[in-house]
C-alpha cells in the first residue's frame, strides 16, 4: 500500500485537475467556502495545508492575505503556480506536519480543506498538527478544515464502489475498504490507449477521523469551535483562537 504522498505522486497528481471536471466551477465552489468562514478583515498571513492546485489559496489571496500553499505533491503546486501567476502565494512541496518551516511570525489564518486532515497516518499525528496550529496562529485567529467523516458510519456492500469521473478517454473509480482505525481507498484508473485500455491501480489509508474527537482536541488548544456541514457533505470545523 501506497502513502498519501505517494499514491498523489504517482496516480492522483497527474490527473486530479481532471478528476474535478470544470474547473471554474471549482474555484467559485471553493471561494464560497473561504467566504462562508468570515475570516478577520485584518490582513496578513493565512496558510494552506494541503493546497493542491490553489482551489483555497487563490481565494485567500484574493482577500488580501499573503498565502503560503504547502502540498506534497509537486505536480499540483506547479499547477497552482501557472494557474494563479502574480498572486500574492508562495508555493513550498513538502510535509504539511512541517509547515512552520515555511511561515515566518504568526498567521491569521490557517486552513485545511478537502479531506487532508485524514491523510495524516494516525490521530497522534493529528494531535501534533494542531498543537503546532495553535502555536502558529494570532489571538483571534481562524484555524478551519473539511474532512469527510468516515468514522461515524461506514459504506456497505456495492455502496463502497464509487464512480469517480468518467469520459470517453478516461475512467477513475474507487472503493472503500474498511478497517478499525482506517479506511484503505482502492483507486483504479481506466485510461485510453492505442486499440485498448491501460489500467493503473493504487491504495493508500485514510484515518478514520471523528468530528468529536477533534473538536475536543481544538476546545483543549485553547480554541472556540463550531461545526456544521458543507454543501457537498463533508464536516467542517471552525476554530477561533483565544
Amino acid at each position: 500500500m501506497a502513502t498519501s504522498e505517494t499514491h498523489y505522486k504517482t496516480l492522483l497528481g497527474p490527473i486530479y485537475s481532471w478528476m474535478l471536471g470544470d474547473l471554474d466551477a471549482a474555484f467559485a465552489r471553493s471561494a464560497a467556502e473561504i467566504e462562508d468562514l468570515h475570516l478577520p478583515v485584518a490582513r496578513g498571513v493565512a496558510v494552506d495545508l494541503g493546497a493542491g492546485l490553489g482551489l483555497h489559496a487563490s481565494a485567500l489571496a484574493k482577500r488580501g492575505f499573503d498565502v503560503v500553499a504547502i502540498d506534497s505533491c509537486q505536480a499540483l503546486l506547479d499547477e497552482l503556480q501557472s494557474r494563479l501567476g502574480s498572486a500574492s502565494i508562495a508555493s513550498h512541496q513538502g510535509d504539511l506536519r512541517e509547515f512552520r518551516r515555511f511561515v515566518s511570525g504568526q498567521a491569521q489564518v490557517i486552513v485545511c480543506m478537502g479531506d487532508t486532515l485524514t491523510h495524516l497516518p494516525a490521530l497522534s499525528t493529528v494531535e501534533s498538527l494542531l498543537a503546532e496550529v495553535a502555536a502558529s496562529l494570532a489571538p483571534g485567529g481562524v484555524f478551519a478544515a473539511t474532512f469527510r467523516d468516515y468514522a461515524t458510519y461506514a459504506l456497505e456492500g456495492e455502496r463502497r464502489f464509487i464512480l469517480v469521473r468518467a469520459d470517453a478517454d478516461r475512467i477513475m473509480t474507487c472503493f472503500l475498504e474498511y478497517e478499525e482505525h482506517h479506511v484503505t481507498v482502492h483507486d483504479l484508473l481506466h485510461e485510453k490507449e492505442g486499440g485498448g485500455w491501460r489500467q493503473s491501480i493504487s491504495s493508500y489509508p485514510k484515518l478514520r477521523l471523528e468530528p468529536g474527537w477533534l473538536m475536543s482536541t481544538l476546545s483543549g488548544l485553547g480554541f472556540g469551535v463550531k461545526r456544521d456541514t458543507t454543501p457537498n457533505g463533508m464536516v467542517r470545523i471552525i476554530a477561533t483562537k483565544s
